[in-house]
């Protein structure tokens, strides 16, 4: 009796998310240094010799799980914040619906943010990710401002927008490690600490330091 296992057909594109789910899995519990492709195949229920048939290496593996995961969150965040909406009600939309992917992805969550941004050439990749983020909330804001009548220095915009998307990276960051946090009101926290600043900042009240 042959003690080859039988693996039943799947079209590619199921068998390959199958692969990209376990992988996710592995790498956000083990690190990509810790992660085997043993591991990720028994897994994913298939041989290891499919996995590296269909996606490559363990580098290029990896690879394929942050834009998997990165393309998820950036269409969450698109689909969620109309161009149509009030300023406030688009960040907010944007904020509930990232921490919505972070909620319902945390594995991969953990692959992008934790993994990713430790290891070259994968912190090149997260970069790009966070530069594209950072595009989307400059653009957001840059729509209120010109909704006001108002305009403020390319350089300003994009400090601003640095900053919205860190404090959210980090809050997101905690949220990963507390399950039974709600995404839902965690984005509403976020969006008080946000929205106060960014609504003095389109209404052109900046604070600066006491002359010495």
């Amino acid at each position: 009796m042959s003690s080859v296992p039988a693996f039943k057909r799947l079209p590619r594109a199921v068998r390959e998310q199958q692969m990209l789910d376990a992988a996710v899995k592995v790498f956000s519990r083990r690190g990509f240094h810790a992660a085997s492709m043993d591991e990720i195949a028994e897994d994913a229920g298939i041989s290891k010799p499919m996995v590296y048939a269909y996606l490559g290496t363990k580098e290029e593996l990896f690879v394929a799980c942050l834009h998997r995961e990165g393309t998820r969150m950036m269409q969450a965040i698109a689909g969620a914040a109309a161009p149509d909406l009030p300023a406030d009600e688009r960040l907010w939309r944007g904020l509930r619906a990232f921490f919505g992917f972070v909620g319902a992805y945390r594995d991969g969550w953990a692959v992008l943010y934790r993994q990713a941004r430790g290891e070259q050439p994968f912190a090149g990749e997260l970069a790009t990710m966070r530069a594209r983020l950072v595009e989307v909330v400059a653009g957001m804001l840059d729509h209120a401002l010109r909704a006001e009548g108002r305009e403020i220095a390319a350089i300003d915009l994009e400090v601003v927008a640095y900053a919205l998307v860190g404090a959210t990276e980090s809050l997101a960051d905690w949220l990963a490690d507390h399950p039974d946090a709600d995404p839902e009101k965690t984005a509403t926290r976020m969006m008080n600490v946000a929205w106060l600043g960014a609504a003095q900042l389109l209404h052109g009240v900046t604070w600066r330091p006491p002359v010495d």
